[in-house]
């Protein structure tokens, strides 16, 4: 479901613990959950000043402390985020821009609460479209390092601790934006076992695209294969995508295939590419 990182400290010191940190990155439909956190929208467009909320919800059966900073992702080709160390002046200037809060909540179970978020542009700043990625992170609570009953009286023993995290990416809109899509590449993969529809979505434009595959045979009146939530960045002009099968169709997918891409507008949903293909 996403990019999990773990980092560990590998020799101890006097009076520290173990932390091991398990932060997924992921681009999900509806909402995402990591632990005890659900979160909701899992993606936020926000056309000039608008302003909008997302809620976190604690699901769990304890309170829950969690932190609430801007981070800077990137797509690969493949359709993963990889963190960013060297921002660039785009992606700098969608942080700064950037006004939310609050910054760190606690939650009683099955409590929600929502964090504002709101657009400031600077004077002056190109027309374009900018993101940044919002990630809400759980501190773990205060564990102290206890010794060892088993170890020597110098020995110290750890207790992994999971710190859990979640981001959405928040884009900024300025101006009139425009993009092109295409599909390119369709064949027929095998993953894990299983059939996919593997494929390459192609980007030209101000902004980036996120929308549903559809494949679609004739003669089946549902999607032989769909994925929901893909987009490409405008860092990317291609990215690598495998559509899953649906495991309710029993037929053989060679032959002809139309291949939809679609996003969904405040006036419907809009096929912005299309293509035709022959599976082999």
């Amino acid at each position: 479901m996403g990019i999990v990182e773990m980092n560990s400290l590998s020799r101890a010191v006097a009076a520290a613990a173990l932390i091991v940190a398990s932060v997924p990155f992921a681009l999900q439909p509806a909402s995402a959950g990591v632990g005890d956190l659900l979160v909701a929208p899992t993606r936020l467009v926000l056309n000039g000043g608008r302003s909008a909320e997302v809620i976190l919800n604690n699901i769990g059966d304890e309170p829950a402390t969690y932190r609430i900073s801007a981070e800077f992702r990137r797509m690969r080709p493949d359709g993963t985020l990889e963190e960013v160390t060297d921002p660039s002046a785009s992606e700098k200037a969608a942080r700064d821009m950037l006004v939310f809060a609050p910054r760190r909540v606690t939650l009683a179970p099955r409590e929600p609460q929502s964090v504002r978020i709101a657009a400031r542009p600077a004077q002056g700043l190109p027309d374009g479209e900018y993101r940044v990625h919002l990630l809400f992170r759980a501190i773990p609570p205060s564990t102290p390092v206890t010794q060892a009953a088993s170890a020597p009286a110098s020995g110290l023993s750890f207790k992994l601790v999971p710190v859990y995290g979640v981001t959405i990416p928040v884009i900024v809109r300025l101006g009139n934006l425009s993009v092109k899509a295409g599909i390119s590449d369709v064949h027929v993969e095998q993953r894990d076992g299983k059939p996919v529809i593997a494929l390459k979505l192609d980007r030209n434009g101000s902004r980036s695209t996120f929308g549903e595959l559809r494949v679609l045979k004739p003669g089946v009146k549902d999607p032989v294969a769909i994925s929901r939530a893909v987009a490409v960045y405008t860092e990317l002009n291609e990215r690598e995508v495998t559509v899953p099968v649906s495991e309710a169709f029993k037929g053989q997918l060679s032959g002809p295939v139309t291949v939809e891409y679609l996003e969904t507008y405040d006036d419907g949903t809009k096929t912005i590419a299309e293509t035709h293909a022959v599976l082999r």
